[in-house]
């Protein structure tokens, strides 16, 4: 009897010094788990404090700060001739209110008209082909082009000037919301337009860069782009804003005196173009007039019709190359 209690305290201490080991490697294994979870949660800790750094670092960096202002500049070109090239952007920048659709369907018809009539005059239908799509596609959207290259002139012409109303305003103590309500309510069109919109979608509780970027939407000029810059950076990083902006005044009206030189400059080629551009048509109607039995085989036979439409096609091509040749901007 003494024997089988013998046994089964030794049972029970062999159970209690096993289940005891297994405990401290197992307690061992969690601690172990603990600290490196711990230590992951400091290190991380620290490479997040030494990231903040390093971008303090690089913020202050006049390095980094170059690189970002190309970045900028990069994404503000993009941006700009993608508001450029959209037909509703170009409807706005004309004035115009019409809708896209209503500027396709009128054009479809001018160009359908305008292609019926040579053909009621007995003419080839090449011809009326031809005339159709320049008339109905190609002198909308250049007369459109037109009017929004103007009012763009007309809105950088006068945008120092606004520039120079806010500068006042802010030192003489006035915020810049009433500064911008004076531009929209002494400027001339269209740059007091677009402000009285500006200051519309402001009251309507849109934010100063928010009702910037749609402004710029309708008048893609770099001059409101170079304003949109400044004030977000002195809305993030302060400063004194009227310096900024007389800085900005004065690269505006050194853009605008830059540009008048080279226009003065290139005004030989642009006249040189001119006149090699209208001298071949200006020629054949004088030959015309003059002479119509000699030219009027080339209005009437199919294989002068031919070479009439090449020579258009080719004086267009010409045309255009020496556009983008004296097309300088600034």
């Amino acid at each position: 009897m003494s024997s089988m209690i013998l046994a089964v305290l030794a049972a029970l201490l062999g159970f209690v010094t096993i289940a005891g080991f297994g405990f401290a490697f197992a307690g061992g294994a969690e601690n172990e788990r603990l600290l490196k979870r711990a230590q992951g949660i400091t290190r991380d800790t620290r490479e997040g404090t030494r990231a903040r750094v390093r971008q303090g670092a690089a913020a202050n960096d006049p390095t980094q700060r170059r690189k970002q202002l190309l970045q900028n500049l990069k994404e503000v070109d993009r941006k700009q001739r993608k508001a450029s090239l959209s037909l509703n952007s170009k409807l706005q920048q004309a004035g115009l209110t019409f809708s896209p659709t209503l500027f396709w369907i009128v054009s479809g018809v001018l160009g359908l008209v305008f292609a019926l009539l040579p053909m009621m005059a007995g003419l080839n239908p090449l011809i009326g082909l031809g005339l159709g799509v320049v008339i109905g596609f190609g002198v909308p959207r250049w007369a459109i082009g037109m009017l929004g290259n103007r009012r763009l002139a007309k809105f950088t012409e006068e945008f120092p000037n606004a520039m120079d109303i806010i500068v006042r305003g802010i030192k003489s103590g006035l915020p810049v919301h009433d500064c911008l309500k004076i531009i929209g309510q002494e400027s001339p069109e269209p740059l007091g337009l677009e402000f009285r919109r500006m200051i519309e979608q402001i009251g309507m509780g849109m934010t100063v860069e928010d009702a910037l970027e749609k402004t710029y939407e309708r008048m893609p000029t770099s001059e409101l782009r170079f304003f949109a810059i400044v004030l977000s950076i002195q809305q993030k990083t302060g400063g004194n804003l009227a310096e900024a902006l007389g800085n900005l005044s004065v690269v505006l009206r050194a853009r605008k005196m830059m540009r008048e030189k080279i226009k003065a400059m290139s005004g030989e080629a642009v006249a040189s173009a001119a006149i090699i551009g209208v001298l071949p048509p200006g020629v054949m109607a004088l030959v015309t007039v003059m002479t119509p039995s000699y030219m009027m085989v080339m209005y009437t036979d199919p294989r002068g019709q031919m070479l009439l439409a090449g020579g258009a096609m080719w004086m267009a091509i010409g045309g255009f190359i020496m556009k983008r040749m004296i097309n300088f901007k600034i």
